[in-house]
């Protein structure tokens, strides 16, 4: 995945990474690292001023493109997967400022290749007001793009608080050996400078800190997916043992969680951007979750892709140190982590993220028809109200008629729209909604009519019968047997870790109708009657001492024929329908609304407690970004990318952090259940099926390695 979302945005990304293929080789880089850490220009950044990528975002009146930040991070991402030389990023940094904020005077400079850079921090200037403005001394902490800048922004300490101010006059620099080979990063001293008033700005100093964690993100994003790819493409061919890398699970699992990682990092970078045409609290949000997240999350993706490679990718001569270089420089300079979490932490108690969602092709009238439907709704009893909305297909709106309203991606999303704000929950059917729609697909018309209007009316609850004590995952394990009997079959069998089985109506269930037949194939699938004699089902106590799972001991079932789905032996491909809709009920749940971590914390909270859920926020919020683009593309009719792929895996690693923090801020409050720690404790306990439900994490992680990015079993 990368930051372009849009057909015009990977046209876009398409065409930088030509150019910078053509202009700026990585080979090529590297002959010319001495004159770079000096600042001297290069016939790459000559040519890329001739394309006008580094004025995309800047206003047409002034020469430039008129594109917006997002435009502005794709091309940052490309030219950083590129490895792309010089000052392009302190140079748009500094030029999306003074778009800004203003002296505009300078923009045509900009336009026409003038470098530039901006100060992130007012550390080391001291500002005092004089008759004519102001007089500035002392020395910049490290500033990228420095020695190369024609223009620079600069922030000084004075008794007035922080003054922001812009310099195009040649001015003291004090040259650096910089981690990035591939860009100067110098001091800037200045001795008693006079600051006229007409070259202050008027600068938000946390709007300038935001922009830059946008748009350093975009450059992460960039330098994480070249890792993520360059590792996984040398497991793919690197032998050990007579077997490629790729194979073993241990590289497998690492390729899988580089992957899901570069993914969350490429969401989060692409949500501050977004964030930036919003109002100051929402890009304010989002930015500190990419400073929290994707800039760090690169430099820990680069030593995991130099641990890949092994020996070799710890030589000079191998291009990965040089993107973990720059990812090292671009956190030193943002500062540091821990200051950006504990920001978000406290945006977070007072700031929800929320997304523009605009919606071109609305079908008319249904906004309005879903609203006055709602209405009445509202006022009826919990069980009339599940019937009410059921008759007029909206208990599952995306199901054909008669049953649905056959709602495609736009009407869901005005639908969901329409119930958030009628304040009412849409209806579920928990296990039916992976039950019904293998029913819809396979099943014969008298099935549909018996099993389909009764459970969108909460009449039937199911439950799934597929995981047995020997077979888990691997339903080719199933030894549940399905014998042929007069009128129908009798199930014998043992089935585990069923929820709601003690509550349930009716259950799917696979059953092996051929023991002969190898693995997947004689597997059968059958909806069974839980009243019916020969079922005993046995409750499993858990960890947290609640009752959700069940055994479930089969005798002798009888099952008739007319409750056989499709054909006798069809069962793992009619099981692959269930378990798919299974998946995207989760995918389409975890766009949902997320439990953020700053309603556990106390008032105060300590340090080092913010800046946890700081870090915890921010994976939260990239994980809503995703879901959020996932959306994006089937609302735009394009095939779901990756993102439903890595959606499990990164919610339990969210869920995972969240309740193990929760758990620690209540301190010794959380050894006891009946104390205020208690739910503390409760919510830790009950971590466990988020990480099996649905596969494990590891099976997770190998379809990821497998299916996605193309590993071997």
């Amino acid at each position: 995945m990368t930051i372009a979302l849009t057909s015009d945005q990977q046209d876009l990304a398409e065409a930088v990474a030509g150019f910078t293929a053509r202009h700026a080789p990585v080979a090529v880089t590297r002959t010319a690292f001495e004159g770079l850490a000096a600042g001297e220009p290069q016939p790459s950044w000559r040519a890329l001023v001739g394309q006008g990528f580094h004025a995309i975002h800047l206003p047409e009146s002034a020469g430039g493109d008129g594109a917006g930040v997002v435009e502005l991070a794709v091309v940052l991402e490309e030219a950083a997967f590129g490895l792309f030389p010089g000052p392009l990023l302190p140079t748009v940094l500094t030029s999306q400022l003074i778009a800004e904020q203003g002296p505009h005077r300078l923009l045509p400079g900009l336009v026409s290749g003038a470098t530039a850079a901006t100060a992130l921090t007012p550390a080391g200037l001291r500002a005092v007001r004089s008759v004519d403005g102001w007089r500035v001394s002392g020395e910049t902490a490290p500033v990228l793009g420095a020695a190369s800048a024609r223009i620079l922004v600069l922030c000084a300490e004075s008794d007035e608080g922080t003054i922001w101010f812009v310099l195009d006059d040649d001015v003291e620099i004090v040259g650096a050996d910089p981690v990035d080979l591939t860009r100067d990063v110098a001091r800037v001293k200045l001795d008693d400078l006079r600051v006229p008033d007409d070259q202050l700005l008027d600068v938000d100093t946390d709007r300038v800190r935001d922009l830059a964690a946008t748009l350093f993100a975009a450059e992460a994003a960039g330098v994480a997916r070249w890792c993520q790819r360059s590792g996984l493409e040398y497991a793919k061919v690197r032998e050990q043992f007579g077997r490629t890398i790729g194979s073993f699970q241990a590289i497998k699992h690492k390729c899988a969680r580089l992957f899901a990682r570069s993914e969350l990092i490429a969401a989060a970078a692409w949500d501050a951007a977004v964030a930036h045409s919003q109002d100051r609290e929402q890009f304010a949000l989002a930015a500190s979750a990419a400073a929290v997240l994707a800039i760090p999350g690169a430099v820990d993706l680069g030593l995991e892709t130099v641990t890949l490679f092994g020996g070799i990718g710890y030589t000079w001569e191998h291009d990965v140190h040089l993107y973990w270089r720059r990812a090292m420089s671009l956190r030193s300079l943002l500062g540091p982590r821990g200051a950006w979490q504990r920001r978000i932490a406290e945006l977070s108690r007072t700031t929800e993220r929320h997304h523009d969602l605009r919606l071109d092709d609305e079908p008319e009238g249904l906004r309005s028809w879903v609203a006055e439907t709602l209405t009445e709704a509202a006022v009826l009893e919990p069980d009339k109200q599940r019937r009410f909305l059921a008759e007029r297909g909206l208990a599952a709106a995306h199901y054909p008629r008669p049953y649905g309203i056959q709602a495609g991606p736009v009407a869901q999303v005005v639908i969901t729209q329409e119930f958030e704000r009628a304040g009412m929950a849409q209806p579920s059917m928990t296990i039916g909604e992976w039950a019904i729609p293998t029913i819809l697909a396979h099943g014969t018309d008298e099935q549909r009519e018996t099993f389909v209007g009764p459970t969108l009316r909460g009449d039937i609850v199911w439950c799934q019968l597929f995981s047995e004590p020997g077979a888990g995952s691997d339903l080719a394990s199933l030894r549940t047997v399905a014998m042929e009997a007069d009128g129908g079959w009798l199930l014998n069998g043992q089935k585990v870790w069923t929820s709601s089985a003690h509550e349930a109506d009716w259950a799917i269930c696979l059953a092996r109708t051929d023991p002969a037949a190898p693995k997947h194939k004689g597997i059968s699938y059958f909806l069974v009657d839980m009243r019916s004699p020969g079922i005993d089902v046995r409750p499993l106590r858990e960890a947290n001492g609640g009752y959700m799972f069940n055994e479930v001991f089969m005798t002798d079932v009888f099952v008739p024929d007319s409750r056989l789905v499709g054909n006798p032996g069809d069962g793992w491909r009619l099981a692959r329908t269930t378990l798919g809709n299974e998946r995207v009920n989760i995918a389409t749940g975890m766009g949902r609304r997320q439990e953020l971590p700053a309603s556990y914390l106390s008032d105060p909270a300590p340090a080092e407690a913010l800046a946890e859920c700081g870090a915890i926020t921010a994976d939260t919020l990239a994980f809503a970004a995703m879901s959020q683009r996932l959306l994006l593309r089937q609302l735009a009719g394009l095939q779901p990318g990756a993102e439903a792929s890595v959606l499990k895996v990164i919610s339990a690693w969210n869920t995972v952090n969240l309740r193990r923090a929760i758990l620690d801020w209540h301190g010794p409050d959380a050894a006891m259940l009946d104390g205020p720690g208690g739910e503390a404790a409760q919510g830790y306990l009950s971590v466990p099926p988020t990480l099996i439900g649905g596969g494990t994490l590891e099976i997770q992680l190998n379809v990821i390695g497998e299916h996605v990015l193309g590993l071997p079993r």
